[in-house]
């Protein structure tokens, strides 16, 4: 019997037995200096501040990925699985494109109005009465709002070269302003702040620099492309950002006088913690079309196959990630960052924990998404948030209660989100 040793059959079964996501490993690149960017310039900011000083712009750290990701997010996603909807038929996507710059614009207005009208509230409170650590959370709206939906393009039409230079350039520059600023003996948190909000701005142009007909006409989006699922998506969005950065907001809120600077030292520890969640973002960009593409298809022993493998993978480098956490964690914390902001060893192995939850809950949500189920999405990540804030809420230890909030909240999640993919799994095995 004759045995197929084509080149062209070999690497169609090496990318059937993959367990990551088409493009998963050039947008790993990109990812992986943005992830080394964040932990420079936090650690720099954290050295040349103290946690006093570093604390507005922990928070407003925290406020920023809240509110930024949490509303543009959706149209990324929306946009990049109608780009990949649209390539499999071979049409143009730059109608999509242009009914989802408009939905952008609008939920652009509508945050800059909220944010304005609650500046009384927040200026003094959140951002210590500095104006460029808020004139840089305005301005990373702004860039989120252009920018989502420009890597949701890239990513839908499989362009992950550029959608990696975006992350790339993005991590380089944070490096070169953390650099600046902390030898320039910058002791305020205002100019590390804007340097948040400039940044995104000079990525975009990056990623955008090699035009190669990317837009191509096409028919008209049809009524409902971009925006049948928006609303659920969007309050998936938000719940799934106040989820990964409310432990920081959290931590300041129930700190008392003498806890000055916790929120500084919670977010250090986070940055440690949160490693592998950096690099699944590699996974997540690359996971919503294939699960889509093959959604499409009906394709349902190759999707539960898939996503099978990758939630064996998560799984394995979340447990490694943990024990990590748990060994090496506090050792790796105070030398980035200094002795001031140092955490225990259960300290770090819990939010490690909750970060693999995390990433786990990311993986169905995307499964769950690509099966047009948003709605669930949007309640599984509510009852989450409600189980954080309910853990949150009691005990007397600041950290513990937070940490434990963050793990039973994504705990919540992934079993939610779980048994519903298994029951529309079954379901569509049914039709």
């Amino acid at each position: 019997m004759a045995v197929d040793l084509a080149p062209d059959s070999f690497a169609a079964r090496v990318r059937a037995s993959n367990p990551l996501p088409l493009g998963t490993i050039s947008v790993g690149g990109g990812l992986l200096l943005n992830g080394v960017g964040i932990y420079v310039f936090i650690s720099l900011a954290g050295r040349g501040l103290g946690p006093t000083a570093m604390a507005p712009l922990s928070v407003m750290w925290a406020i920023t990925f809240f509110a930024a990701p949490g509303v543009f997010l959706p149209l990324e996603q929306e946009l990049s699985r109608a780009v990949a909807s649209r390539r499999a038929r071979g049409v143009g996507a730059a109608p999509a494109l242009r009914q989802t710059a408009i939905i952008g614009v609008g939920l652009l207005t509508a945050v800059l109005a909220v944010a304005i009208a609650t500046l009384p509230l927040t200026y003094h409170d959140l951002f210590d009465g500095q104006v460029l650590l808020y004139v840089g959370f305005l301005l990373t709206l702004i860039g989120s709002a252009v920018a989502h939906p420009v890597r949701g393009l890239l990513s839908g039409s499989e362009r992950f070269v550029d959608y990696s230079i975006y992350f790339g350039v993005e991590g380089l520059l944070r490096i070169v302003a953390g650099l600046a600023l902390f030898v320039a003996g910058t002791t305020t948190a205002g100019l590390y702040g804007l340097s948040i909000g400039i940044v995104p701005f000079v990525a975009l142009a990056a990623a955008l620099a090699r035009p190669r007909r990317l837009v191509q006409p096409g028919p008209p989006s049809r009524a409902g492309e971009v925006t049948a699922s928006l609303g659920a998506l969007l309050a998936a969005s938000l719940l799934t950002a106040a989820m990964m950065n409310g432990g920081v907001v959290a931590i300041e809120l129930l700190a008392s006088d003498e806890q000055e600077g916790a929120a500084s030292r919670f977010l250090a520890g986070l940055i440690i913690a949160r490693v592998p969640l950096f690099l699944f973002q590699a996974v997540q960009a690359s996971l919503l079309p294939r699960l889509a593409h093959l959604a499409g298809g009906r394709q349902w022993p190759e999707f539960r196959g898939a996503l099978r493998r990758l939630l064996l993978v998560v799984g394995s480098i979340g447990l490694v990630a943990t024990i990590a956490a748990w060994t090496v964690g506090p050792f790796v914390l105070t030398t980035l960052f200094g002795d001031e902001y140092a955490l225990g060893h259960r300290d770090l192995a819990l939010l490690a924990l909750s970060s693999a939850l995390f990433m786990a809950a990311v993986a169905l949500g995307q499964s769950l998404i690509a099966l047009s189920s948003q709605t669930h999405l949007a309640l599984a990540w509510a009852a989450g948030i409600l189980a954080f804030a309910g853990v949150t809420a009691l005990g007397n230890d600041l950290f513990l209660r937070v940490e434990l909030g963050l793990v039973l909240g994504t705990a919540t999640v992934v079993g939610i989100l779980g048994v519903l993919l298994t029951a529309l799994l079954a379901r569509e095995d049914l039709l």
